[in-house]
């Protein structure tokens, strides 16, 4: 059973035929990135059929023009290919293989596109019992480069998968990312998304650090990215997320910084797997212990900063 949306104005103008010869897109998690990328799909035109744990998000996509489905399975039914983002390597297993997953589906869907960030070994095993159940082939293509890059298909992909399964999902991909690079066979991936989160984490509390420090020695901080710009310390966080935790411009959350804890432990144990100490990686991982410690597991991954204000009035009551 499904429930019917408006069509998305700017795919008003797409011929029949065009609409015919794009392959049917099932979706699966709608949170941010989730929502996001759906509404960059039906701004290119494309059918889109959508389910989310949580009925209530799908309220975000529908009026655009997506199409409601009662499970995962009924999603890989209507749909050549199938995505996900969901939260986690369990929610990966639930959507696949659950009873009223993916695998369940008849006829099952081509192939699937997990832009999720998940385990590597998961990704793995889960692929290949899909495989196994109904032939479909799989991409692990989790992104980088949060919602609106997603909403203007500019995000960055990651991918892992065979070679002919790239060159099926590389034309839908490329219409929604800037940068999509096949790192290897299954599981590539989100390997390499372990090791962007690793950045993207400890980048983070470098940032908040930098700001507190900046603000601290009484700089003009918010002239700090447009100083350093091509210097060495130039990147996408000191001219994208330092404006923004300098701003304290946190609302509506892009990110959550449970999710970036999340990811942060999961690099911990993929490190610590590989027999690896990553000193900088396990303070990350404290810092944002901390931080969703006083309660912010659902503010945004950047209000980070929050926790050095904290302290720093903390030990301020503290003096006597």
């Amino acid at each position: 059973m499904v429930a019917r949306g408006l069509l998305a104005p700017e795919a008003a103008g797409l011929t029949a035929d065009a609409k015919a010869a794009r392959p049917r897109i099932g979706f699966i998690g709608i949170g941010i990135m989730g929502e996001a990328m759906v509404r960059r799909l039906l701004d290119l035109g494309y059918s889109v059929t959508v389910w989310n744990l949580e009925p209530e998000r799908l309220a975000t996509v529908l009026p655009h023009g997506a199409v409601a489905a009662e499970s995962p399975a009924a999603v890989a039914a209507a749909s050549d290919i199938v995505m996900l983002c969901v939260l986690h390597m369990e929610a990966v297993e639930r959507s696949v293989l659950a009873p009223d997953g993916i695998a369940a589906a008849s006829p099952a869907p081509k192939l699937v596109i997990d832009c999720s960030t998940a385990d590597p070994e998961g990704t793995r095993r889960v692929a290949a019992k899909l495989k196994a159940l109904t032939g479909a082939g799989w991409i692990d293509a989790p992104v980088s480069g949060g919602p609106q890059l997603a909403r203007t298909g500019q995000m960055t992909v990651m991918a892992g998968g065979d070679a002919a399964d790239f060159e099926a999902a590389k034309p839908l991909l490329a219409e929604m990312a800037g940068n999509v690079t096949l790192m290897g066979p299954v599981g590539a991936g989100q390997t390499t998304k372990v090791i962007n989160q690793a950045i993207v984490g400890t980048g983070y509390v470098l940032m908040a650090e930098a700001l507190m420090l900046a603000e601290a020695a009484g700089i003009d901080a918010a002239r700090l990215p447009q100083c350093l710009a091509g210097g060495h310390a130039d990147s996408s966080l000191l001219q994208r997320l330092y404006p923004q935790m300098q701003q304290r411009a946190f609302e509506p959350p892009s990110s959550y910084a449970r999710q970036l804890l999340k990811d942060l432990k999961a690099v911990s144990a993929f490190a610590q797997g590989l027999g690896l100490d990553l000193g900088v990686i396990e303070q990350g991982v404290q810092r944002y212990k901390d931080y969703v410690a006083l309660g912010h597991e659902m503010s945004d991954s950047a209000a980070v900063v929050k926790l050095y204000e904290h302290e720093a009035a903390t030990r301020g009551k503290a003096q006597p």
